[in-house]
């Protein structure tokens, strides 16, 4: 290890240290080395016995050294994102270990029993190692097992033995090539997460039932057609990912589930909004993207505790009134309705608006906008191409400027623009009304142009005169131009040749 790293060691925020009485000297209890570019684990670290978490991720190590074993208090040990391919004897003497991680790494799957060594491991991470099966001993061995994750590998199954693994309370399947759900799970009692995203899935058994300590359920991008009535046993469940299956239903008795605060049904053919969606009143995020839906549920004013929601991609032709009475609501998506196409008056007054949306100018049957009492400071250029409005009310907010081009509205006959700090057009302008307004923005459009040519003009001429800016100049030498000022220069001396001469 270099000088630097052992300054590091000292020196960094990073490497916390543990004051004993001034006789003893100090101990590392913990070291730093990510992102160092190693090649292999430096043997200072290897030699610092006391050190009970190592961070060794995102570096270039190959292998772990025989040396390993030295490290006998280990608790944590991250070698995520490395170039391992072999594990050594020596890991599974940290019998200490608890946490270990190596994600990341093409490891071969003869080196991986010795990881059944490891007695005292509660979190094991193996994403992205390229295992195509997880060895029998590993299951067998390891009963303290909390947190196990193996996304994006290639397993189709798990072993009968993971049944063992029976203090097992998360596990990550997400992108793997599992067409049946693991049945072996349905037994392990403490599960609280299971992420099965992104597999190939086509059914959940009823046994899913027996799991009343479920969590969080992740199923999405799979090939669910229906779902399993005894799901609604998992009473404890606040997160359920359904997105992007081949649902057209989701079952009534579901609305016992009343502790959902998070639910995602984007992507599912579901035409209307189930009713019982109506009922988990403590939702804070609804995701309901590309589902088909034309309208929403009365009874969906009920989800007050609502803050995202996402109805993006759908057939809504109008913005519903209901979701005015989403009090929480912070985050509204709507993009890709229908709601431009008929929409004709749009009120948005007495809200916190400090933007709008550049879609606006899409709408071509939109006449009437009201913004007044809210906190613009600008709007949007695409408004100019909104040809049908009448009417736009601005008055009290924060607007400054209006864009250049808004004369373009030939069909605007009200512009209410009171309260607001206006510098351009200036307030004794906007006092004049409509007209006064547009001769001002035209009259800025001339100047402007105005001043362009004449810049243009100046530029040319300063350069023809080699006093134009100097990296214009030098884009004339290299052309092979000499600008009047050197022509003007001293002559060559006698036998020396002159700038821009040859020999």
């Amino acid at each position: 290890m270099s000088k630097d790293l052992l300054k590091l060691q000292e020196h960094s925020p990073k490497v916390l240290l543990r004051n004993d009485p001034p006789q003893v000297t100090d101990k590392t209890f913990f070291i730093d080395a990510s992102n160092q570019s190693l090649t292999t684990i430096p043997l200072e670290i290897l030699a610092l016995k006391e050190l009970e978490e190592v961070h060794l991720e995102n570096n270039q190590i190959e292998a772990i050294p025989q040396d390993i074993q030295h490290l006998k208090n280990v608790r944590i040990l991250y070698l995520n994102k490395n170039k391992l391919r072999n594990l050594c004897v020596e890991l599974g003497t940290l019998s200490n270990l608890e946490g270990l991680d190596l994600s990341y790494n093409s490891l071969l799957s003869s080196s991986l029993p010795v990881i059944s060594c490891l007695r005292s491991l509660r979190e094991l991470r193996l994403y992205q190692t390229d295992l195509e099966e997880i060895p029998i001993l590993i299951c067998k061995s390891l009963h303290h097992l909390e947190l196990l994750g193996l996304t994006g590998n290639h397993l189709v199954s798990l072993p009968k033995e993971i049944v063992n693994q029976i203090k097992l309370r998360e596990i990550y399947l997400k992108k793997n090539q599992f067409k049946e759900f693991p049945q072996e799970l349905c037994v392990l009692y403490n599960l609280e997460i299971i992420d099965l995203d992104e597999n190939k899935l086509n059914a959940i058994p009823e046994e899913i039932g027996n799991l009343t300590g479920l969590q969080k359920f992740y199923v999405a991008y799979n090939n669910l057609t229906f779902l399993p009535e005894s799901l609604c046993q998992c009473r404890k469940i606040s997160v359920l990912d359904l997105s992007h299956n081949l649902l057209h239903s989701v079952p009534h008795s579901f609305s016992e589930l009343t502790g959902m605060t998070e639910v995602g049904l984007s992507g599912n053919r579901l035409d209307k909004v189930p009713r019982l969606i109506c009922r988990w009143t403590s939702l804070h995020l609804l995701y309901l993207c590309d589902t088909g839906l034309w309208a929403l549920r009365r009874s969906f004013r009920r989800l007050v505790n609502l803050r995202f929601l996402d109805l993006s991609q759908n057939h809504l032709d109008h913005l519903p009134k209901l979701i005015c009475s989403l009090k929480n609501l912070e985050i509204l998506a709507m993009d890709d309705n229908k709601i431009g196409q008929s929409l004709k008056e749009l009120y948005v007054e007495n809200n916190h608006l400090e933007f709008l949306p550049a879609s606006l100018g899409t709408m071509p049957n939109l006449e009437v906008l009201d913004c007044r009492h809210n906190l613009l400071k600008q709007l949007p250029d695409a408004i100019c191409q909104a040809q049908d409005l009448k009417e736009l009310l601005l008055e009290d907010n924060l607007l400054t400027h209006l864009p250049e081009n808004l004369d373009y509205l030939v069909n605007l006959k009200v512009l209410t623009l009171m309260d607001n700090p206006m510098e351009d057009p200036p307030k004794e302008v906007c006092a004049q009304g409509t007209e006064a307004i547009w001769e001002h923005l035209k009259e800025n459009r001339r100047k402007k142009i105005m001043v362009t040519k004449i810049q243009a003009w100046w530029r040319g001429t300063m350069v023809r005169k080699g006093l134009g800016k100097y990296e214009e100049l030098i884009k004339a030498r290299k052309k092979g131009k000499t600008s009047p000022k050197d022509k003007k220069g001293k002559k060559a001396e006698k036998g020396k040749p002159g700038k821009g001469n040859k020999k």
